[in-house]
């Protein structure tokens, strides 16, 4: 009987051990790592462009869209929400021009808006 009992319980913990190896390989197998999207540097130089010129919280953030404006020239656009030292809330649109194949920036825009 003892050595019934001794099988069994190997048998155990070697199942045990497999179903935990399966679960595990389960859960990392369905987690997917994302890339920051393409805009992400560009918005996070219209955030820092923004803070600079407006001394100002950063509230909320969206990403409008990109143009190809020519073939050498490329428009990023996003609205930013921010919060002035006064506490007055408003909407900036910050428009950055650049060249697509060198990323250098051609010209930054803002323009305020109370929407």
């Amino acid at each position: 009987m003892g050595d019934i009992t001794e099988n069994f319980s190997r048998w155990a913990v070697i199942m045990q051990k497999i179903l935990i190896s399966f679960l595990a390989i389960l859960i990392f197998s369905t987690v997917t790592v994302e890339a920051a999207p393409e805009y992400a540097k560009w918005g996070k130089i219209a955030v820092e462009e923004t803070q600079k010129r407006y001394n100002a919280v950063i509230i909320d953030y969206k990403h409008i869209g990109r143009t190809e404006l020519t073939p050498k020239k490329s428009e990023e656009k996003f609205k930013l929400w921010i919060r002035s030292k006064a506490g007055n809330e408003f909407g900036v649109f910050v428009s950055i021009q650049f060249d697509p194949l060198t990323d250098t920036i051609q010209s930054i825009q803002f323009s305020e808006t109370n929407r």
